[in-house]
């Protein structure tokens, strides 16, 4: 049976991100405004309908991983090892001096080695079956994020993936939450990775018009809450985070960013892609993480919203945010920090986490860029254009993904 006493902290924060490869630069980043977005340089995309997307750059693997493991795995999975790495960093965990069969690993992806499996089905057409790599299926389910994280750092405890689209992050942390409470592990590395900048995931979501084709301009293009949104702007990478039980951080001295005091889930049982209308199944999700934590609304002072700029999803959130909040939704700040590292898909929540962990901690909250007209469905304070410096005792990160699925993570400050 879960403990909810027993308190659970995170203590360590890595990524690979559109905006820098380290949590500082990603940081300086963020709160100067600046937008991840560019053309897509990975491949030739003059034939699709977007043209653009938030590319990692100058990503490297080394001192991580060597030249020959990191071959055998998909760009995902490499990104996963890094943020874990730099994650672990962070926390200052020696993993031996600690009991390595309870540190966990849990890792969420959306898609998974979709890369991989462009270049193989490539292979197979052009070369025939024979030429197939053995280390294709390997490279492309989406558990292997957290297989070889494990395997890489010899983390012996609970180990799996989550794929719920975009909430495939935030559901991975919530899950080693539950971990964590129900003794299972004293340590979880846990959150979400993503790299589906390739020629058929790009086709495949401009064939369901969900992405922006503002080619002309691709850094104003992500624009959560505003009146000419067109669409998401995709993303890459991975953000991880170290968690553990305050009496084990304790024992270790560890750093702590602040506690997560909460996880919620639920379905919306609704459409494939679409938001349900009313947003009944996100604010199930925000009244369940809130719950869980122990707080009442009026103590959140911060949400980092889902808020993809697309033109369905974000006044549905908006609605939820208010049926939970009520009157206190006006007197919080909820800020879309995809306007600027676009949507990671199941490694949004990771990421996400990682930027709400660092709000509490540092009492910077990073603007919400490219809202220039607002949609009057859309009227809270999304902390335009400016970071604002104002401490946050509590915060939450709201993930939605295709298939009705939704997570909430609400997180506290430490004193």
């Amino acid at each position: 049976m879960a403990d909810h006493e027993r308190r659970v902290m995170v203590t360590g924060v890595g990524v690979v991100s559109p905006l820098g490869n380290d949590v500082e630069t990603l940081w300086t980043n963020l709160l100067a405004g600046v937008s991840g977005a560019g053309p897509i340089t990975r491949f030739d995309a003059s034939n699709l309908d977007s043209r653009f997307a938030c590319e990692v750059k100058d990503f490297s693997t080394e001192g991580v991983l060597d030249r020959k493991d990191s071959k055998r795995m998909d760009r995902f999975v490499q990104y996963a090892a890094v943020a874990a790495h730099g994650a672990m960093q962070w926390a200052r965990l020696d993993l031996d001096a600690v009991d390595r069969d309870r540190v966990g690993v849990v890792i969420g992806s959306g898609i998974g080695g979709m890369e991989t499996f462009e270049t193989q089905h490539r292979i197979l057409l052009e070369k025939g079956p024979g030429r197939v790599s053995p280390y294709f299926i390997p490279m492309m389910i989406s558990d292997m994020a957290a297989g070889q994280v494990s395997i890489r750092f010899g983390l012996r405890g609970p180990n799996f993936g989550t794929v719920s689209a975009c909430a495939s992050g935030a559901h991975a942390i919530g899950e080693s939450l539950r971990l964590l409470r129900a003794g299972d592990a004293d340590v979880m590395i846990c959150g979400g990775a993503e790299s589906t900048i390739t020629p058929m995931a790009i086709a495949g979501f401009c064939s369901a018009r969900a992405l922006s084709t503002r080619n002309d301009d691709p850094q104003r293009a992500s624009r959560p809450f505003d009146r000419d949104r067109d669409g998401f702007v995709i993303g890459e990478g991975a953000g991880v985070l170290v968690l553990e039980t305050e009496a084990h951080a304790r024992r270790r001295d560890a750093p702590v960013l602040c506690e997560l005091g909460g996880y919620g889930a639920s379905a919306d049982a609704y459409h494939l892609t679409a938001p349900a209308e009313d947003g009944n199944g996100a604010a199930r999700a925000m009244r369940r993480a809130l719950q869980d934590a122990g707080l009442a609304p009026e103590d959140v002072d911060y949400i980092n919203a889902h808020g993809t700029s697309t033109p369905a999803g974000d006044p549905v959130e908006v609605q939820a945010v208010k049926s939970v909040f009520r009157e206190h939704a006006h007197r919080l700040m909820m800020n879309a920090t995809k306007s600027m590292t676009g949507h990671l898909l199941g490694a949004a929540g990771g990421l996400e986490a990682v930027i709400t962990a660092l709000v509490l901690a540092r009492g910077i909250v990073p603007p919400t860029i490219n809202l220039e007209n607002a949609d009057p469905r859309c009227d809270l304070d999304f902390v335009p254009h400016q970071a604002r410096t104002q401490s946050v005792r509590a915060a939450v990160s709201n993930s939605f993904g295709f298939g009705g699925h939704n997570a909430t993570l609400a997180l506290k400050a430490v004193k």
